[in-house]
């Protein structure tokens, strides 16, 4: 999987899995800054924050009780290790000891802590010297089949039965890292094992179908036809190449480092990714994929000795190798440019898009190891310049009006040399000097004038609590750990030091106390302002580009072909059917007995509940609070406040997201934007808004139903966080910001509008599968309707329609704001549409008490007004005016959305179940098995997409079909086509075959039990409370699931023949639609970028 992604995306990027790509092995690392985790420490610390420092508290002396006990795990010996260093990282709760295998000369960091979150990780250094993509087509290969593991895909045998929390590859520009992590113990040592034969092993190295699968082929069947290039990287990387966003970093990258292995693609450019052999594939494992080569990684609660033993297992086969350490260190870059450097090169853009520049100025940081201190500084100086909507260098850019959104994101520290990027895209060719000038100039005068103290006091509380707290959500933590030591051990220096930050924290806190600003404005003027080793990359649109690079892959094709001889084609005609065959080829029961498993008797029985407690009317306030005691928040309460939106008028839906924006990103009461992001970044851990919207089971429902969707809640959600002694400080602004925000910036509205506009044509281009997916829900239900309109294809013109407005006529603009929180805020009905929901431990609960009933008694309402309706026995208001503007907008028709891009992204979808009909907890299983089995095989292995997968919903009884970066499209609906007979002869074969259905099972149970933070299991009993789902339910559909049968599969095959009102939604070019038109495949078809 290919991302350009850093720390403040990283979690973001998680919720990918969500659509499937969990599946979609390898993940190739442009820009994975961990700058922000690799300083924190573990939830485990359990300490209670305040501005500037914290306290001890008795959560936190059991802890340092359980610290204590750790502390024997350091210095575990084993006759085939030597012990490096033993440490104690205090801030994460973390007993570290560092080994040598003394044979093999790998390295090993056993990491002791209380998660049972276990996490096995091993990373090789493995620097690129071109852009064939060859570690990142590596990196996809070695995990099908190895020499104990004898199936064709292991990696996707393990997706199908295991309880994994985590399982996946990246690729970085100079690393590859493959990584596991379970909460069972049995399962994470079977995934540890099948792992590390993988990439000491694997099957690729001797067999060139999996270079050709995996990487690249040229594929023929027939002597007229012509050739065409094949592979699942290839496809990735041209969807990725697709991209504006994507085009700039790799740009700006390739800019700055001139000399080392920084300044080509370790992904792969589709251009180079055919220049690479079989035998430079293979030798490259060769070289760098050797133990001495290799950090290994292991942390959790399991027992140190057992990880020793397991990897001695592996490592004992081998020798120490002399060369292999030194022929990977990563080289230095040198700032040679004595003046900025300039480079211009051309993207992609659709027919209707305007003809817009992009820029980026780009600094090589340091050309020398950063000091702890310069390291802390540098992360809290990247938060003052660009962390928030009101940081100075952002602000200013973005009320500039020269572009339309910001581009490189500032600091990325996560490789050997930090670099600095920064720009605007949607500018206009003769304002790309005004951007350049307008950068540099505001670097200067900070430099020059420096910091206000706020600011700086609101990025220290800002950073300070995010590293305390530690909230990775469902990422394990262990895996956070990992990635902040590999920042400085793969370069070949302690991996625990980089996760040290009490030291530099105490005295970057000492440097500001006596010289405030000082300590910024020096890192300005030494990394920044006096640094000549700068570019300039500006992208200049094409609407000709995407044609002439399709043309130039045909020619080169073409020539190709034309220089083969009738042998040569026979050849490949040949290698095309051994391929194709071999990925037809079911692997017999023998090699599938190699996989280690886990057996039924393994799982819990019982759904895992979470405390609530629901009070009515609190304190005759007329809110409903509810309440979620945990064992430990580690002095933190997490909040989230919900005002009731179905009195709202329909046509007013669209404005909700930018209403969002506007409440947090304008100033409120006598606060401007500014000042309201600063007080909310020195007392809090963030204040967010967002707009809820969920289908509810109607009172006296049977809850295994479909529902009709026709009830529904609708909530405009506030989000907040802070320790417990700061919460009256949080209420306040939270009160603040929803009564008394500034609507009135027209200035402002129209930046936001710009920039939403923007990312909404990005995210359409990159995220094709989404797009799709919640178009083809808009068809079907309501709620599905709702989302579309706030978040969908059809947003991206709402959002056009909304600019023009702003800009031509505002008062009309701001008076549909305000209608909308004058409506949410009516005096009469208000306080009964709202709750408040907290989740914290008993200590948190109890000291915050008074503080919420202050901020319940001072909401804007009568606490004894009107009732609103009741949602679980009355249709939503907004169901009728919907459900007309559904027939009308959104029909069940076949839809083509036309954007400039090489690959497709392909969706099918209808109803496999209707109202009234009852949707079995066996659904979950058989659509998981067709997601990992028929649809990985035919759209992924066979298709050479990078990810084919499918969406289930037990309660609408939506199914849908995707595919993301599909070099097909007519194909790929004809495998949708097929499917449902796959499934019903599955059940046969599961007839004949326990151990797969078992499989099937345990991994539908595995997405069900993933490890949660503790502010993730209060919103999912919230979650679970608003949509009136009872224990009883959750019980009987997990029982459902365990006691799946064959003749389930059958039944949902049969469902799925017969599909309900089908339709399609595809993402693609022109020329991709026009060639489906051939084959039958007609669309409505609408250029919408």
């Amino acid at each position: 999987m290919f991302h350009s992604i850093d720390v403040k995306k990283l979690l973001l990027s998680m919720t990918m899995m969500a659509f499937g790509l969990s599946i979609s092995r390898g993940t190739s690392v442009a820009a994975f800054s961990l700058a922000a985790f690799s300083r924190a420490p573990s939830a485990t610390a359990r300490r209670e924050f305040s501005t500037f420092g914290y306290r001890r508290t008795g959560a936190l002396q059991s802890t340092m009780e359980a610290v204590t006990d750790l502390t024997k795990s350091m210095g575990v010996e084993h006759p085939a290790y030597e012990i490096i260093t033993n440490d104690m990282v205090e801030e994460y709760g973390a007993a570290t000891t560092l080994y040598r295998h003394k044979k093999s000369g790998a390295e090993l960091l056993s990491v002791s802590t209380d998660d049972d979150n276990k996490v096995f990780g091993i990373t090789f250094r493995t620097p690129p010297e071109d852009s064939t993509g060859v570690p990142h087509i590596l990196e996809h290969s070695v995990l099908c089949g190895s020499r104990k593991y004898k199936t064709k895909d292991p990696f996707v045998q393990l997706l199908q039965g295991s309880l994994q929390t985590f399982l996946n590859a990246f690729t970085y520009p100079d690393r590859t890292c493959y990584v596991v992590a379970s909460q069972n113990e049995k399962d994470f040592y079977n995934l540890i094992n099948v792992y590390a034969d993988a990439v000491f092993h694997p099957r690729a190295i001797n067999d060139p179908n999996v270079h050709a699968q995996e990487g690249w082929h040229l594929e023929l069947e027939n002597k007229e036809d012509p050739l065409i290039y094949k592979g699942v990287v290839y496809n990735e990387m041209k969807g990725v190449y697709s991209s504006s966003d994507s085009r700039l970093s790799r740009a700006s990258q390739r800019s700055i480092f001139p000399d080392t292995t920084y300044g080509v693609d370790s992904g792969g450019d589709p251009k180079v990714i055919p220049e690479l052999s079989f035998e430079q594939f293979a030798d490259f494992h060769a070289k760098y994929y050797h133990p001495t080569n290799s950090r290994i990684y292991f942390s959790g609660d399991d027992d140190v000795y057992a990880r020793l033993e397991i990897m001695d297992e592996y490592l004992k086969d081998f020798d120490v190798s002399p060369e292999s350490k030194p022929g990977s260190v990563i080289d230095w870059q040198s700032k040679v440019f004595n003046e900025p450097q300039r480079i211009v090169e051309p993207y992609p853009i659709g027919e209707d898009q305007p003809e817009t520049n992009m820029v980026n100025i780009n600094w090589l940081v340091n050309e020398e190891p950063f000091t702890p201190l310069e390291e802390m500084a540098i992360g809290i100086l990247d938060h003052l310049l660009m962390g928030t909507t009101s940081a100075i260098l952002r602000k200013t850019l973005t009320e500039s009006g020269l572009g339309e959104s910001i581009t490189g994101g500032g600091l990325s520290d996560e490789l050997l040399q930090a670099t600095f990027s920064v720009g605007l895209k949607g500018v206009k060719e003769e304002d790309v000097s005004k951007v350049e000038e307008l950068i540099l100039s505001t670097l200067e005068k900070v430099a020059e004038e420096g910091f206000e103290a706020e600011a700086i006091a609101s990025s220290m509380n800002t950073i300070e609590f995010q590293m305390r707290e530690f909230n990775t959500g469902s990422f394990p933590k262990g895996l956070s750990f990992m990635l902040g030591a590999m920042s400085k051990w793969l370069y070949d220096q302690s991996p625990t030091e980089a996760l040290k930050f009490e030291e530099p924290l105490a005295e970057l806190k000492s440097r500001i106390e006596s010289s405030g600003s000082e300590v910024f404005q020096e890192l300005i003027k030494k990394y920044l302002v006096s640094n000549t080793h700068r570019t300039t990359v500006e992208m200049k649109p094409s609407k000709s580009l995407e044609t002439e690079e399709l043309e130039e892959e045909k020619s080169r094709l073409s020539a190709i072909k034309e220089n083969l001889s009738d042998e040569d084609l026979e050849e490949i005609i040949q290698k095309t059917q051994v391929l194709k065959e071999l990925q037809a080829t079911e692997d017999p029961p023998e090699a599938r007995a190699t996989i280690p498993a886990l057996e039924l008797g393994d799982l819990k029985r019982e759904t895992t509940e979470y405390p609530i407690a629901v009070t009515e009317n609190e304190n005759d306030s007329g809110v409903t609070v509810i309440r979620h005691e945990l064992g430990s928040t580690s002095g933190i309460a997490y909040v989230k406040f919900g005002i009731d939106l179905s009195g709202l008028d329909v046509e007013d839906i669209t404005l909700l997201p930018l209403f969002s924006r506007v409440m947090m990103e304008t100033g409120a009461g006598e606060l401007d934007q500014v000042e309201l992001s600063r007080k909310i970044g020195t007392h809090t851990g963030g204040i967010s808004v967002s707009v809820l919207t969920t289908a509810v089971h109607p009172d006296g429902a049977d809850e295994s139903d479909i529902m009709d969707g026709n009830y529904l809640q609708t909530k405009l959600l506030m989000s907040g966080k802070s320790t417990s002694d700061k919460t009256t400080e949080l209420f306040d602004l939270m009160k603040m910001i929803l009564t008394d925000a500034r609507l009135d910036s027209q200035s402002r509205v129209i930046e936001m509008l710009k920039e939403s506009k923007s990312r909404r044509e990005s995210a359409i281009i990159g995220g094709g599968h989404s797009a799709a997916n919640t178009r083809m829900k808009a068809r079907y239900r309501v709620g599905g309707y709702v989302d579309e309109m706030m978040g969908g294809i059809s947003q991206l013109e709402t959002l056009r329609e909304l600019l023009k407005q702003a800009e031509e006529d505002w008062p009309s603009l701001l008076a549909r704001l305000e209608r909308i929180r004058n409506t949410i805020l009516d005096q009469e009905t208000c306080r009964s549409g709202m709750f408040f929901d907290i989740t914290g431990d008993t200590a948190v609960q109890s000291k915050i008490k008074d503080s919420v009933h202050k901020f319940l008694d001072e909401l804007p309402g009568d606490a004894d007004g009107k009732k609103v309706q009741n949602f679980y026995k009355e249709q939503h208001p907004w169901v009728e005016p919907v459900k007309k503007l559904m027939a009308e907008l959104a029909p069940i028709e076949d839809e083509g959305f036309v954007v400039p891009t090489q690959v497709s992204y392909v969706g099918k979808a209808g109803l496999a179940y209707e109202e009234g009909e009852q949707a079995s907890g066996s659904a979950q299983v058989v659509a998981r098995f067709l997601r990992t089995g028929y649809l990985w095989d035919r759209v992924r292995v066979m298709g050479g997409a990078y990810g084919g997968f499918c969406t289930f919903s037990p309660y609408s009884g939506f199914f849908s079909y995707l595919s993301y970066r599909d070099p097909n499209l007519s194909k790929t609906l004809d495998v949708y086509d097929e499917a449902a007979e796959a499934v019903i002869a599955a059940a046969e074969q599961l007839e004949n075959d326990p151990d797969a259905l078992s499989q099937a099972i345990i991994g539908t149970i595995g997405d069900m039990d993933g490890a949660m933070s503790p502010d993730q299991k209060g919103n999912t009993q919230l979650t679970r409370w608003l949509v009136n789902e009872s224990a009883e339910y959750r019980q009987k559909f997990r029982d459902q699931i365990l006691d799946t049968k064959p003749e389930h599969f059958r039944e949902f095959g049969e469902r799925l023949k017969n599909l309900k009102q089908t339709s399609v939604a595809v993402v693609s070019s022109k020329a991709a639609f026009d060639e489906a038109k051939e084959d039958g495949k007609v669309m409505n078809m609408k250029n919408i970028v």
